[in-house]
């Protein structure tokens, strides 16, 4: 009776022993899933982005670019809070194994997972490309080098290789380009643009002066360096216009200017006339062969627009405010050109 007794309670005591393990082990796989899923929120769904004063942030990844380039790349904008968790989620989703260039923005309060899958996703953002106020092809491929993944040099042997494509195909206006675009792409987007400026109405406006798209443009740019006062261009436009109808000169200044290629001259001394330059307006008739910068829409607008009149000359008001007198004869004009040229000389502005 008391073996049995015995082996009763051994039975009894292995049992508690059982129960006991099973709940400690139950805990453990408990402890562990909570710890699993844990880990998940803090490694993807925990904003893992935090900027500077709430600012967005912009990453660029170059093309073949790998992944520790972007890795790298991250790490140096100080944005992330757990670079463990960002590579963790990355290897996970094999992100590391399919990067795509470009440019990225990262807003305060991005998650990881919002973060991988914009990038996974190649999701990017497009840039505001802007070019005005430029010279010459040079320039603007070094202005659109500055803002896209393309470079100068790249963009000009792009510009040059093409028959269609000189300074007149580039209007300058804001245009949205992604980052990593190349310089064939530029080019061909910009060739897009060129045609839908040149709508209909302009056409037609052009065909109304006897003049190409081009020749505006190369009009245009005259125009353009003759004055920043929008308000005068399309009778500055009207005053040259008066003067191709005649076939006259056009005599303007800038075209010496870009002739001799010393964008310092302030004034233009007889001197400077007598280059020999097909950019010389004063010594040839009709157009220059191109434009001397990269034609404004207002400048090149003006010329489609310009104002009807009997102006033949035109020369800067001695008040040195940037606006411009205009006059129908030679003695007008010289009268104007004296009282400019005295106050050139009393503010000591000899060249």
């Amino acid at each position: 009776m008391s073996g049995y007794r015995s082996s009763y309670n051994d039975r009894r005591k292995k049992d508690r022993i059982r129960r006991r393990w099973t709940v400690i082990i139950f805990f453990v796989i408990i402890c562990a899933v909570i710890a699993f899923f844990t880990r998940d929120y803090l490694y993807i769904s925990k904003p893992i982005i935090e900027t500077a004063d709430g600012q967005n942030v912009s990453l660029y990844i170059p093309s073949n670019a790998d992944y520790q380039y972007v890795k790298k790349e991250i790490a140096s904008l100080n944005v992330l809070k757990s670079e463990h968790a960002f590579d963790w989620l990355a290897q996970k989703t094999k992100y590391n194994e399919n990067i795509h260039p470009g440019r990225y923005v990262l807003s305060n309060g991005m998650t990881n997972q919002q973060l991988i899958n914009m990038l996974r996703m190649g999701h990017q953002t497009p840039v505001k490309v802007v070019f005005n106020n430029i010279r010459t092809v040079e320039q603007l491929a070094g202005r659109i080098a500055e803002q896209i993944e393309a470079d100068s040099l790249s963009i000009i042997n792009e510009i040059n290789k093409n028959a269609n494509v000189d300074a007149t195909t580039f209007i300058p206006n804001t245009y949205e380009f992604y980052w990593n675009t190349d310089a064939e792409d530029f080019v061909e987007k910009m060739l897009v643009e060129y045609n839908r400026f040149w709508n209909d109405s302009r056409k037609q406006k052009a065909n109304g002066l006897k003049m190409t798209p081009r020749e505006v443009s190369i009009l245009a740019s005259i125009v353009d360096k003759e004055t920043t006062k929008v308000s005068e261009m399309p009778r500055i436009a009207g005053v040259y216009i008066n003067r191709l109808k005649k076939h006259w000169p056009l005599q303007a200044d800038p075209t010496l200017v870009f002739a001799l290629g010393d964008y310092s001259i302030r004034r233009v001394l007889d001197v400077h006339k007598d280059i020999d330059s097909p950019y010389n307006t004063y010594k040839r008739t009709g157009l220059p062969p191109g434009p001397i910068c990269i034609s404004s829409i207002a400048a090149i607008d003006a010329v489609l627009n310009a104002e009807q009149h009997n102006f033949f000359y035109f020369c800067a008001k001695d008040d040195l405010s940037g606006y411009h007198v205009f006059a129908r004869n030679i003695n007008e004009h010289n009268r104007n050109a004296e009282l400019y040229r005295r106050a050139l000389n009393k503010n000591k502005i000899y060249r």
